[in-house]
């Protein structure tokens, strides 16, 4: 995996804010492993680019994830933190184990779902018609994919989840006014992103006051240090 510089972050945030969540993921994916096409990330089962996520953000911006989550049974805001170097090891299967590449539900055999299934099946109308054709996707066999029924549904959601436990990483919670605990799903793609985001205009704020006080081109700006040019902002914005 490699640095981002502050140029590369600016442009990934330029040219993901139009994208689905998912292609913006692949994006910042694709900037740290530029050495890995494309399609071939778009390919990765969804535990392996969740994990590969984990490690970008702990890279790029520290393992420190600080989240908030409404509590469904009183709807408190709870803040918390998460370390996503944990997070890896937590959802990790036994010690030098890999996710089954299929799973077997009854007669039919499913492949682990990727970036490119789940975008394809995110333009149902529901989720539930999205799961479904999430699974109609994966399913290995000639011809059209058959009808599924309820139990098979349920059973091979199951299963695809335990063959990749990082698919769907989830987080156990308590919530401090109730007590209530329930667990609810860590979405690293929105993170990440969010994080590029923040940065980003947080970085370019920096520029247009850098610039209005000594007129110096955004390029100009970029290439002084972080410690420089936080100077020169504590200078002229005492």
């Amino acid at each position: 995996m490699r640095e981002l510089a502050e140029r590369e972050l600016l442009d990934i945030w330029e040219r993901g804010s139009p994208l689905h969540p998912v292609d913006r993921a692949l994006l910042a994916l694709h900037a740290a492993y530029p050495a890995t096409s494309y399609d071939t990330l778009a390919s990765w089962p969804l535990g392996a680019r969740n994990r590969a996520l984990a490690e970008v953000f702990a890279s790029w911006f520290g393992a420190g994830l600080e989240a908030w989550a409404a509590c469904d049974a009183c709807g408190e805001q709870l803040e918390f933190e998460m370390n996503t170097r944990e997070l890896i090891t937590r959802h990790a299967g036994p010690a030098g184990a890999e996710p089954a590449a299929v799973v077997t539900v009854g007669a039919h055999r499913f492949r682990l779902p990727s970036s490119r299934d789940l975008a394809l099946a995110a333009r149902e109308p529901t989720a539930e018609l999205a799961a479904v054709s999430l699974l109609r996707i994966c399913w290995i066999g000639s011809g059209e994919a058959p009808s599924f029924s309820d139990r098979e549904i349920d059973e091979a959601g199951e299963q695809l989840s335990l063959a990749d436990p990082l698919a769907e990483a989830r987080v156990q919670l308590t919530c401090p006014g109730c007590g209530h605990e329930w667990d609810d799903t860590l979405d690293l793609t929105l993170f990440v992103w969010a994080e590029v985001e923040a940065r980003a205009k947080r970085l370019l704020l920096d520029v247009h006051h850098l610039a209005r006080a000594y007129g110096w081109t955004e390029g100009e700006i970029l290439a002084l240090s972080e410690r420089r040019r936080r100077f020169y902002l504590d200078t002229a914005y005492p």
